[in-house]
């Protein structure tokens, strides 16, 4: 049976844009709402036939974003939950038994100007599931640009983000380009050494110290399974010098989506996200794709 994709809905202007995203995938949609009214309005006599206010509002939300689905995809099959839970708990949850997981980039109770809701950044850094965060420019939301990108990094932590990439592209229709970011190991007299790999080496984004020719045959290795397996999707490779976060940046200009991997440590309980992802998910231009890999 085909896994569905989750969507954290609240009824903000940010979880309808999770709602446009996931109906492009062509999956079925499973809308979820974490809601606390039970533990804050008094609970009804069993006679009343009233309904709290809470649950009018939870009900209401989830069947507006299924109606919202429904209009960018009549063909695609949605439910709906609303579960009197916290947020994270709910969507973590969620996600295990989901392909992937859809979230907006801000809630309803965020603070006006935040980069990304702490809602967000928890599940993308906990999920054991892909989480998608839509953020971005109004151009690259609009799903317009053709361009899925994928940062690469060390075969072992990469090897699930470009598959969820090339998927992604198929899934869109659209060109499946994949970045190394490098360093090079000539630096000017008084500048400071290259970093190995910045922030996180999980992370499908930078690579050590090495010429472009390396960085070639890694990115040829890193896709070679995924051309043979997806022959639909044009591939186009890219060799950066520079710092990933920023390489990665530049490119998420461009893309309707960024795919980068992350590192799920068996044991770990705190937010397991390097420096790379998180600058992603504050900044990029587009929506950010955060696939875990466990080790």
């Amino acid at each position: 049976m085909e896994l569905p994709l989750a969507v954290g809905v609240d009824g903000s202007e940010s979880s309808l844009l999770a709602v446009d995203e996931a109906a492009r995938h062509g999956l079925p949609l499973r809308l979820v709402h974490a809601s606390l009214w039970e533990r804050y309005e008094r609970v009804r006599p069993a006679f009343s036939t009233d309904r709290p206010a809470g649950e009018v509002m939870a009900q209401n939300i989830v069947a507006s974003c299924a109606e919202r689905a429904r209009l960018r995809d009549p063909e695609v099959k949605v439910s709906t939950d609303v579960v009197a839970a916290d947020a994270v708990s709910t969507l973590l949850r969620a996600g295990s038994e989901a392909f992937a997981l859809v979230t907006g980039a801000r809630g309803r109770g965020e603070v006006a100007g935040l980069l990304l809701g702490s809602v967000s950044l928890t599940v993308a850094a906990r999920a054991m599931c892909p989480v998608i965060v839509v953020r971005g420019e109004e151009r690259n939301l609009q799903g317009s640009l053709g361009r899925v990108v994928v940062g690469v990094g060390d075969a072992t932590g990469g090897t699930g983000a470009v598959r969820f990439a090339a998927r992604e592209a198929e899934a869109r229709a659209c060109t499946l380009t994949a970045v190394r970011a490098w360093r090079s190991p000539i630096h000017e007299p008084g500048s400071p050494p290259a970093e190995s790999v910045p922030g996180d080496p999980r992370l499908a984004a930078d690579a050590a110290v090495a010429p472009e020719e390396q960085v070639s045959a890694t990115l040829d290795d890193a896709l070679r399974e995924v051309v043979r397996e997806h022959p639909e999707v044009d591939v186009s490779r890219r060799a950066v010098e520079g710092p990933a976060h920023r390489v990665l940046l530049e490119a998420s200009a461009g893309a309707d989506l960024i795919v980068v991997g992350a590192l799920r440590r068996h044991g770990h309980f705190g937010l397991q996200l390097g420096s790379v992802a998180h600058a992603l998910l504050h900044h990029s231009a587009c929506p950010v794709a955060v696939v875990p890999h466990r080790v």
